[in-house]
């Protein structure tokens, strides 16, 4: 492999891992705010038996989350040198102020919440629960900042060769930005959602603390359903506002070759030299159909429209899409048959839909890992899109000590994300401590 795709697996491998712990604790975090907001103001012992209980599958996934986004930075620099240089203007304010804002802010506070229980007055444990919440929201919203700035770049100069910020409002609020930062931070909300759901809904197959999964499926399912409809038409509106800046993302999201086809492919194996699908299966008529033409006149278009040198990997781009859309339509249809039986006052006697919402647990987490490998293979082969390549962008390493840290990173997460999947399923299957009234 050559030294760009060495540096992109490196990357992308990091990434992905990292993505895995804010996809649960951003809302998580959310999550403790509210059940101990609702414990301080009801005094009722459930209420901090969930708080207890949620905070320590948070407390793990947080601290490995903020390691793991650690090593991207430096990654940025080591295999990145050159983009780090190029970019260093804009991304590098960006960044620090995630760590101004957000970094300090959990650091300030995160101590409180993990050991101010009983040590505290419940006004400062709900403070903090509350400032650290307000980290995660701010972290995500740098991110996304650097990030769609990278999708849809504004508000620069080029000066010797480096991007020079010109008006920091349109760096920051690029047009993607817009619609981004809200569909990320609901994604991450319904990804907590349903991993809330799942596990509680693992206590009531089990038939145990019935009380604490009751609450905490019901308070997960209802986010889901509320926010649901919302993340649909979010989701939408990315389109609409990134798309048209990337009609190659587009073309490989379709995943049709030539253009005119009126189908939707709903399945495909692209063969990305030969320019065409070694296997497909679509559905006739409904491409035209979500172009809002019922007449199947519409085509979709294919991605030989754009040049060879600027087409990105279909295969990643096509199949991290389908990953996130079809994670949200099962996540929207267990939202709606969740209320359906609310409203009969069949919910916590439904056997087989908790088994069902059991399997959904990682449904969000995936859609999340779908989306951004959506978002960052479509971009390719730009890395600030129109601007720098990718491959201008990357270090001039040796190759194989990049392929030594990519299989060592690999290895290395592989055993972290094992142990901390052990680590839930040992303290979910401990279950949640008793808690005595007081």
């Amino acid at each position: 492999m050559s030294l760009l795709a060495l540096s992109r697996w490196q990357f992308a491998v990091t990434v992905l891992f990292h993505m895995t712990f804010p996809a649960i604790t951003v809302g998580l975090s959310i999550f403790l705010a509210v059940v101990y907001g609702v414990y301080w103001r009801t005094g009722r012992p459930v209420y901090l038996r969930m708080f207890r209980f949620w905070r320590r599958i948070f407390a793990v996934g947080f601290a490995i989350g903020v390691v793991a986004g650690a090593v991207i930075t430096f990654e940025m620099g080591l295999n990145w040198g050159v983009y780090g240089a190029k970019t260093g203007p804009i991304i590098g304010p960006i960044v620090g102020m995630e760590v101004v804002t957000a970094f300090f802010v959990e650091a300030g506070f995160i101590g409180v919440l993990l050991y101010g229980d009983g040590r505290v007055r419940e006004r400062t444990m709900f403070l903090s629960t509350i400032m650290v919440s307000l980290g995660t929201i701010l972290s995500s919203t740098w991110i996304i900042a650097a990030n769609s700035w990278m999708q849809t770049p504004a508000g620069f100069t080029i000066v010797d060769g480096r991007f020079e910020p010109t008006d920091w409002r349109r760096v920051i609020f690029n047009p993607s930005f817009i619609w981004r930062w809200p569909h990320m931070v609901v994604a991450v909300l319904v990804s907590a959602a349903f991993f809330v759901a799942g596990i509680s809904a693992w206590y009531l197959v089990k038939g145990r603390a019935k009380g604490l999964a009751r609450r905490s499926m019901s308070i997960g399912l209802g986010v889901a359903a509320l926010l649901m409809p919302v993340q649909l038409y979010l989701g939408d509106q990315v389109a609409g506002h990134e798309l048209p800046y990337q009609a190659a993302k587009l073309e490989a999201i379709e995943g049709n070759w030539d253009n005119g086809n009126t189908s939707y492919v709903l399945f495909a194996i692209p063969d990305q030299q030969a320019a065409r699908n070694i296997a497909e299966l679509d559905i006739p008529c409904l491409g035209s159909a979500i172009a809002k033409d019922l007449t199947c006149d519409t085509a979709m278009p294919g991605l030989t429209l754009t040049a060879t040198a600027d087409r990105p990997d279909m295969a990643a781009t096509f199949w991290g899409f389908r990953i996130m859309f079809l994670g949200s339509v099962l996540m929207f249809a267990t939202a709606f048959a969740a209320t359906v039986l609310r409203m009969r006052k069949r919910l916590w006697t439904a056997r087989r839909f908790h088994r069902f919402v059991l399997w959904t647990t990682p449904a969000g987490i995936l859609a999340i890992l779908g989306g951004w490998v959506t978002a960052e293979a479509g971009r390719q082969p730009w890395i600030v899109f129109g601007q720098l390549r990718t491959s201008d962008a990357v270090s001039k390493l040796a190759p194989g000590e990049v392929l030594f840290s990519v299989l060592g990173f690999s290895v290395l997460y592989l055993v972290m994300l094992v142990a901390y999947l052990a680590y839930v399923v040992k303290t979910v299957r401990r279950g949640p401590e008793q808690v005595v009234a007081t």
